[in-house]
């Protein structure tokens, strides 16, 4: 840490230092104007160059009217006038030994940049390379002023559940990145903070299927890299949007940079608070049978029913930042320096109500219950990135560290009919370490060597504690059997090489990843000790033909690995209600699997048609099976046995789909976007106890976004979401159909917005299921979250809203290109 702060003082000193390097300051005026208009430019930059050591000494930006005053070290520069859009004008050997005004400067619109521009884009648009899809978030109505999970749920491929868990194609092993890394923001609980971060602070999502050597194995179904935003514009500039809506919710949040001469300075800070409610239910029907050691039935005893409804009320509140300081060492090396950090304060009120039937289905019981929670979830992560660009073919070296820990502390207590019969606590505190050195190295015009080195060294304590009460002496009492601490460390080092070619319209990318993982499993509470060490090698080949500008083909595979994480593997079971425990399995082994992806593109006029086809055979692969555990409970005289919920490893998995994007573009003021993937999961494997899992299981989902401007220049955005209906060996599960709409209009010469969201519009995001056993049969219903109405506003300062509209094209790829 030490070494860390020092770093930071170093930059900042260095940058004092350039500063000062002075002996007499003059002040430089002028004025930027619009050639072809003779509108003043507000935030154009005006940077004076040092020709002899070849870099800017010092800059400035214009006011409102287009003028500028910056003081400068005496001297012999090149004034350079900047904005974007618009030609770079250059102003050589002007010597400066006084004050001096250099007149009005005119710039003139540069049209080829206008079109390469998509930085705040219209509508979401994809960018195909070797081993990604780029998805450039863009102004998406529908998730204005809402959250990074809002925004996924709108990525083609991409989908979300009512509970917020994120799967990639249908498979929720995917891996979540934030520029790259793992990063604290996603946090311990990955599900929660995407809900906390703001949609505003994205700037795009790279969707990567068949992920190249570059990136970690970890994730089967692949890796979502989310990119949030950062201008390297000169300058300054940002964006502000605050929002509140209903149920209550309101939050503000900035993203602004400030680039000046040789340092570029970024921040996007956010604070949210949001009401959530939600509600579930729930019917099972118990069979109270007994079995033989053959599983014949020797006792039939009558059913049972229970009927149990919950209600939840949340409250979401927590400030994120991230703060950086990017210091350009040469024209050629840079040096930047971040650190970010969230705290949130969350709130879960839970009123459940058990009524227990006869066989007849007449009243017998009925218990209220009130679970009250509190979690408090702080993250601060420091990262320190070097980049050096030997030349301008790609010739880098890059050097990443990162330091991160995340803490997670969560309190309940349960009440029985007003009496506070229950308290558990879990703390969860999480350090992580981040190195990774990474080399390319260009070899002749379209070839391209790539050689880095990457380690991840996790440790995670839990603590969790449950008390009962003991009624005879009136205190709570610590519950050995439950209660447990539990030390997780996870060290992976990896190797990785890659090389790429391009001849003519054909490219390839191959490389070989070498992973070694030591998980270490300490279990104070009960002696438990155990050490897994395992090694593996991930090949991963991408193909691509250009058959034409708008017309191509991929081809590409990768083997990956899914890690047991703590939880999975911690032997103590954690308790969700009276009857329902969750325990880990220490036995779990990780879970490879080969994929491979076959993609095509085609652009006919109007429409693009970004379609392809994927197969993944995955072997011990993780599923969670419930079972009958056989130990009784009693509830208002009611004797029930406890249900028991683990993972473990069945023998195979095999996954076959296909999915296409189609976007047409009819007129200027129009665009629908159509997404539909289609996906079967066969599964062969067998439970502890011999019950056969083998499942075969198709399900589908679409997506259909419509954005249309009405007159007075509204746009209206809807969006329509249906997950199909799915089924495995256990469970049977209803379609979801939700749909989003929302109207926006741009005031003040388009440098503000105002817009209205309404979040499942007919408030039927819920999810209905069935689970069969032969011990039990449960209807359930569940709501994440009911109907919500959203108004934010947000003002652009630098930032060139309609200019950026032009550039919103869809790009079919073609372009060899190895950014990771």
């Amino acid at each position: 840490m030490n070494k860390l702060i020092l770093t930071f003082s170093l930059v900042v000193l260095a940058v004092l230092k350039v500063s000062a390097q002075s002996d007499k300051e003059v002040t430089v005026t002028g004025k930027v104007f619009e050639k072809t208009t003779n509108v003043p430019l507000e935030y154009a930059t005006v940077a004076f160059v040092n020709k002899a050591e070849n870099r800017i000494v010092t800059g400035g930006i214009t006011t409102e009217t287009g003028d500028f005053s910056i003081p400068v070290p005496s001297g012999t520069y090149d004034i350079t006038v900047e904005f974007m859009g618009f030609d770079k004008l250059t102003i050589p050997n002007q010597e400066l030994t006084s004050d001096k005004n250099i007149g009005t400067i005119g710039l003139a619109e540069n049209a080829q940049a206008l079109e390469e521009v998509s930085i705040i884009a219209e509508v979401t648009t994809v960018d195909i390379r070797l081993d990604k899809k780029i998805y450039n978030v863009g102004q998406d109505l529908t998730v204005s002023g809402g959250t990074v999970s809002d925004v996924l749920d709108n990525v083609p491929s991409v989908s979300v559940d009512v509970e917020g868990n994120v799967a990639l194609r249908g498979n929720g092993n995917v891996t979540i990145l934030i520029n790259g890394k793992p990063s604290g923001l996603v946090g311990l609980n990955s599900t929660e903070a995407l809900r906390q971060l703001p949609a505003e602070s994205i700037e795009r999502v790279e969707v990567i299927t068949s992920p190249s050597a570059r990136y970690e194995a970890q994730g089967t179904a692949g890796i979502l890299n989310i990119i949030l935003r950062r201008s390297k514009l000169q300058g300054f500039n940002g964006a502000v949007t605050t929002n509140f809506g209903y149920p209550k919710s309101a939050g503000i949040s900035g993203n602004v940079n400030y680039r000046t001469g040789d340092v570029n300075i970024f921040n996007t800070t956010s604070y949210d608070y949001r009401e959530v409610p939600g509600n579930s239910n729930s019917y099972t029907q118990y069979f109270n049978r007994v079995y033989d050691e053959f599983g014949n039935i020797i006792m039939d005893n009558p059913d049972t029913f229970a009927d149990e409804q919950n209600n939840y009320e949340r409250v979401r509140k927590g400030i994120s930042t991230n703060f950086g300081v990017e210091w350009y060492i040469t024209d050629s090396a840079s040096l930047t320096g971040a650190v970010s950090y969230r705290n949130g304060d969350n709130e879960s009120n839970t009123e459940n109500t058990l009524i227990i039937l006869d066989e007849n289905k007449n009243f017998l019981s009925q218990t209220n219950r009130f679970d009250p929670e509190f979690e408090d979830d702080k993250v601060m992560q420091y990262s320190l990135n070097f980049m050096k660009d030997f030349n301008d073919n790609g010739h880098k070296l890059t050097m990443d560290f990162q330091y991160e820990n995340n803490s997670e502390d969560e309190f309940s207590r349960v009440l029985v009919e007003g009496e506070n019969t229950e308290r558990v606590s879990t703390l969860e505190d999480q350090e992580e370490i981040l190195l990774q050195v990474d080399y390319v190295l260009p070899i002749g015009e379209n070839s391209q060597f790539e050689l880095g080195y990457r380690g991840n060294f996790e440790n995670q304590d839990t603590d969790y504690k449950l008390s009962l009460l003991n009624t005879d002496t009136n205190e709570f009492e610590v519950n050995t059997n439950l209660s447990n601490f539990l030390n997780y460390r996870e060290y992976v080092n990896a190797a990785y090489t890659q090389f790429g070619s391009k001849f003519g319209k054909f490219s390839f990318l191959a490389g070989l990843r070498l992973e070694n993982t030591r998980i270490t499993v300490d279990q104070p509470t009960s002696g438990d000790f155990s050490k897994n060490d395992y090694t593996g090698l991930f090949p991963t080949v991408n193909l691509n033909y250009e058959i034409s500008e708008d017309e191509n083909v991929t081809l590409g595979y990768s083997r990956r690995i899914q890690r047991p994480r703590s939880y999975f593997i911690n032997p103590f079971p954690s308790r969700s209600s009276v009857t329902s425990v969750f325990r880990g399995n220490p036995q779990l082994a990780p879970s490879y699997s080969g994929q491979y992806d076959l993609g095509y593109y085609r652009k006919f006029g109007k429409v693009s048609l970004n379609g392809s086809a994927y197969y993944q055979h995955a072997t011990d692969v993780f599923s969670f099976v419930s079972f009958d555990t056989g130990v009784p409970v009693t509830v208002n005289g009611q004797e029930f046995t406890v249900i028991e919920r683990t993972p473990i490893n069945l023998a195979e998995e095999d996954r076959l789909g296909f999915e296409f994007t189609v976007t047409y573009n009819p007129m200027k003021k129009w665009n629908i976007n159509a997404n539909f993937n289609y996906f079967q999961q066969s599964v062969t494997g067998e439970t502890p106890n011999g019950l056969s899992l083998d499942n075969t299981s198709n399900s589908w989902f679409a997506r259909l976004n419509n954005k249309y401007t009405l007159p007075g220049k509204i746009e209206w955005q809807t969006s329509l979401n249906y997950s199909g209906p799915s089924e495995d060996a256990q469970n049977r599960r209803d379609g979801v159909f939700s749909t989003n709409m929302a109207f926006s209009k741009d005031f003040l010469k388009d440098k503000a917005s105002i817009a209205l969201n309404v979040s499942d519009l007919l408030n039927s995001r819920k999810r209905q299921s069935e689970t069969f056993t032969n011990t039990f049969m449960s209807d359930s219903e569940f709501q994440w979250r009911e109907r919500s109405f959203t108004l934010s506003l947000t003002y652009r300062f630098n930032q060139q809203k309609k200019r950026q509209e032009r550039g919103g094209s869809t790009n079919g790829g073609g372009d060899f290109d190895y950014e990771g």
